[in-house]
């Protein structure tokens, strides 16, 4: 049995872009060595199958992107990719053909606040990455539009969508609208998700839940760039460090006290840190 679906891994937490709606990081910039990713691997090879290469930081940025992908493969590990799509033409080719490679999350919003030139080429380098996907028909590619609000979404969304509809030959118009979590089939293996703009929590937040349980420790874990061991992948700042994957092996972090108070609080539906209680995106009781 494997304990965990997926396990965050971030390769690196430097990014190419300033977004809006991004909590950014004051830690260290740094960029996991493949040495040490191959490391990482090891120690959770036991846990899960599957893990995704997003905390913080843009991952198609670094520097062995196609190695680390090899050394998944050679783990006999899957990956998934979370990326702003910005280097998609330079990158694609180097990643597209990977064995392991299973699902690459392209978040569209990202570019809600740049120029429309800069916009509008930025759209057609995915629509090129996405046509040498579907030729494969092997690995998923989910397009994110997630900036739904109630002041209404971006104006580039629309301009999306039209070229949307347009690309894969879409009879319908793509109505706003939260999607559910598989989102709207474009075509073989390709998705469109729509969500709510997300607001990030963070320690020194108005606490809003006091009660209700999550995925974190249960389904997923995340692991910093410097091998910090946190619970989940929205602790974008370590601000619940269960122990470091360089020290300590994955089944004595997970047995700490904070750890096992953390399970123990979701299972009896009680927040426990102070964090957790700032953070909305949980199944509240």
């Amino acid at each position: 049995m494997r304990k965990f679906k997926k396990v965050y891994v971030e390769i690196t937490n430097i990014c190419n872009l300033n977004c809006s709606f991004c909590p950014k990081t004051k830690r260290k910039p740094m960029e996991m060595s493949l040495e040490f990713f191959d490391e990482v691997l090891s120690k959770i090879k036991p846990y899960t199958n599957y893990i995704y290469m997003h905390v913080m930081g843009e991952p198609l940025r670094h520097s062995n992107i196609e190695k680390l992908l090899d050394c998944c493969a050679d783990k006999e590990i899957f990956a998934n990719i979370t990326t702003n799509g910005t280097l998609i033409k330079d990158v694609g080719e180097k990643i597209k053909d990977k064995p392991a490679l299973r699902q690459i999350n392209i978040s569209l919003h990202s570019f809600e606040g740049e120029k429309e030139e800069y916009f509008q080429q930025y759209v057609e380098n995915i629509f090129s990455f996405t046509r040498g996907i579907q030729k494969q028909g092997r690995v998923i590619i989910c397009l994110r539009l997630w900036n739904l609000n109630a002041e209404g979404t971006d104006s580039k969304n629309k301009i999306i969508k039209e070229k949307l509809e347009k690309e894969f030959n879409l009879k319908e118009d793509i109505e706003d609208g939260v999607t559910d979590r598989n989102g709207i089939k474009l075509a073989h293996n390709i998705y469109l998700q729509q969500e709510e703009r997300f607001v990030w929590p963070k320690n020194g937040n108005q606490e809003i839940f006091t009660r209700g349980k999550c995925f974190g420790l249960k389904t997923h874990i995340g692991i910093l760039c410097d091998g910090s061991v946190v619970p989940c992948c929205i602790d974008s700042e370590g601000s619940m460090i269960l122990g470091n994957i360089k020290e300590n092996s994955l089944e004595e972090i997970l047995s700490t006290k904070r750890a096992e108070g953390i399970k123990e609080g979701f299972r009896q539906s009680k927040v426990v840190e102070h964090f957790c209680r700032t953070c909305g995106f949980r199944h509240n009781v």
